[in-house]
């Protein structure tokens, strides 16, 4: 199959992907087939949103953590208690229609590597529809399809259910049970506090949590992204913001703590079962083991780039990876909050845009 010329190739159209298409869209790229410069932004899933249109219902527009509008665009006023996985899908949808993005989906990237030995030359974009042949790939695949399983002893043993916050619906599937929730993030504290109205829980945590009785306010948001940087920079596997800041008070932490059930215990050592093996030898009984254990960047397609480094991440500075500078990996490390993965996106167009502008042959004045 021969490679379709580009000249950027964006692969997902989440937070990260839509940001760097507008931004290609205002420096006068434009979506193929069309003259250079010419972009194209590559979707697994079959319609937009994202991730968003993953998420639980329970997930509400007054509860959604953090900044999520786009850039250009704002969010349509919306009521706070509906879903966030049905206004946001919508708006996504919308804001690539509005901005004529031209997003292909579903396509599935199967792999990136080099066409040839020519650092100058073109990264080659494989999928299972068409193969592309760019200048720029700039990757933001996120990590929703990637949740992170931990692996304890005796897993395949347990009789009842476990399922990771990836694939969760509502507390409703679990009444009358006891739920053994793992997790020290926000979204074990918020399914916590809602599973606990109509079930047992009992929640483990691998370390203590440190709660910060303050809001996540910018100073802790500048610590985080700052921690977060110096390891992706140094070729780490980016850390969690709660390992950097902590745990933030918020309003289901407090309806959990006012109930009486934000009550951490230790990790398990063991899963047996009918339940968990404590620490101090107790069996704790368990109908349902909800991991809410966080995800890993979605990047296994950049594998034949050889970019992963001993310590399992790869070397990404300014959202621009290090060992390959034809790549740029943005909603990963520092920018994988809403608001980080907008500037990102920002900011790799920039970069492309200022090293074309230096490239370009510069006219000889006739004399």
């Amino acid at each position: 199959m021969n490679a379709q010329p580009v000249e950027v190739v964006v692969i997902g159209a989440g937070q990260a992907g839509l940001s760097a298409a507008y931004h290609l869209r205002r420096r006068g790229f434009s979506p193929v087939p069309a003259d250079e410069p010419s972009f194209v932004v590559l979707d697994a899933d079959d319609e937009p949103g994202g991730a968003w249109r993953h998420r639980w219902a329970s997930l509400k527009m007054a509860t959604v953590n953090g900044i999520h509008e786009l850039p250009g665009f704002a969010v349509p006023p919306a009521d706070p208690d509906m879903s966030a996985r049905d206004v946001l899908p919508a708006y996504f949808a919308d804001y690539e229609r509005r901005f004529d993005l031209g997003v292909r989906r579903p396509v599935e990237v199967r792999a990136v590597r080099r066409a040839d030995d020519d650092p100058e030359g073109r990264l080659l974009v494989e999928t299972d529809l068409a193969d592309w042949a760019a200048r720029y790939v700039v990757n933001a695949t996120g990590t929703w399809r990637r949740p992170f399983w931990p692996h304890v002893p005796g897993a395949e043993t347990f009789r009842g259910r476990q399922l990771h916050v990836h694939d969760y619906v509502s507390a409703d599937e679990f009444a009358g049970k006891r739920v053994v929730i793992v997790g020290a993030g926000i979204s074990a504290v918020q399914l916590l506090d809602e599973i606990s109205h109509v079930a047992d829980t009992f929640w483990v945590t691998r370390r203590e949590v440190r709660w910060d009785a303050t809001e996540f306010d910018t100073a802790a948001r500048i610590a985080a992204i700052a921690g977060v940087e110096e390891r992706v920079r140094r070729g780490e596997p980016p850390g969690s913001v709660i390992s950097v800041t902590g745990q933030h008070s918020t309003a289901w932490s407090e309806a959990a703590r006012a109930r009486g059930v934000l009550v951490r215990h230790p990790m398990f050592t063991a899963i047996e079962p009918d339940g968990v093996r404590m620490p101090d030898a107790t069996l704790e009984r368990a109908d349902v083991i909800l991991w809410a254990t966080g995800f890993r960047a979605d990047i296994r397609h950049l594998a034949p780039l050889g970019l992963r480094t001993p310590a399992g991440g790869l070397r990404v500075t300014n959202g621009r990876s290090l060992d390959e500078p034809r790549l740029f990996v943005i909603g990963y490390g520092p920018s994988q909050s809403t608001v980080g993965a907008n500037r990102a996106g920002r900011d790799a167009v920039r970069a492309i845009v200022a090293e074309r502008a230096e490239a370009r042959p510069v006219a000889t004045p006739a004399r």
